[in-house]
């Protein structure tokens, strides 16, 4: 126990009157009892106060560790790299991140819709296995966010419909008009990564060398999508050209919006 002995006898005192509660495995002061008598009040509110401003400081600090959080009293290594929360650039990195986290996003949501429709078909297992690699993006991003204490953008709502309603949408064509929906936001994404890539390479490839790789490996596994869906007859897709360049208007739109907002 973090107490210092002014702490353990506060325990004591409140306890002995009944002010004192456990909750949630905390000691939160909550008075069971209207206490009387002015020195007593007094004494004991002035305990309380001194408590309540003990725990706030313990709680901030807590749970920062709990949660992998930067101290509030120390420079943040944000890698093994040595980079720190304070040499970054942060304009670029947060819209790096904000920007990918949503995009990861979106695509989860658009393989949850075409899994709705196609998962029982033979291309269900396809789907899948692509859908897959796109939750393990996600998870990375989401570590991400945490690590460089980058906001979402406020459209996480709007592209949890919109991507399912565009992944069910196109899989209603058929497997055709999937696996065009896929070659679409997977070129776009993967041109998005490579425009990343170079931004990062330009300000210090050493510095973000981390973020590089996995940028890298993402950019090269949206590739791989955007040739199995090549490879399952996209082309072959009702109005194929005018459905992909109306999708990736779409993913220009996102992109744009998701990196400011």
């Amino acid at each position: 126990m973090l107490y210092n002995g002014w702490e353990r006898e506060a325990d004591i005192h409140l306890s002995r009157m009944g002010a004192v509660e456990q909750a949630d495995g905390c000691d939160v002061i909550r008075p069971r009892q209207a206490l009387v008598g002015g020195r007593m009040a007094a004494e004991v509110v002035g305990l309380q106060l001194r408590r309540a401003e003990c725990w706030r400081s313990l709680c901030r600090e807590g749970g920062r560790r709990r949660w992998h959080l930067p101290s509030l009293h120390s420079p943040y290594r944000c890698c093994s790299t040595g980079t720190t929360y304070e040499n970054i650039n942060r304009p670029v990195i947060d819209r790096i991140i904000r920007v990918d986290h949503a995009g990861e996003y979106g695509a989860n949501r658009i393989y949850a819709g075409q899994m709705a429709v196609l998962g029982r078909t033979s291309v269900g297992p396809v789907i899948r296995k692509m859908w897959d690699q796109e939750k393990g993006h996600l998870k990375k991003f989401n570590e991400l966010m945490v690590l460089y204490r980058v906001r979402p953008t406020i459209l996480l709502p709007f592209w949890n419909i919109a991507g399912f309603m565009l992944g069910a949408g196109t899989a209603l064509l058929g497997k055709e008009g999937a696996m065009a929906c896929t070659v679409a936001v997977e070129e776009s994404i993967s041109h998005h990564y490579n425009n990343q890539i170079r931004t990062l390479v330009e300000e210090d490839p050493e510095k973000y060398r981390e973020l590089l790789e996995v940028i890298k490996k993402f950019r090269d596994e949206e590739m791989e999508h955007h040739d199995i869906g090549l490879d399952h007859d996209a082309e072959l897709a009702p109005a194929y050209s005018i459905l992909k360049n109306a999708i990736q208007m779409g993913c220009k739109a996102a992109i744009f919006l998701s990196e400011r907002i």
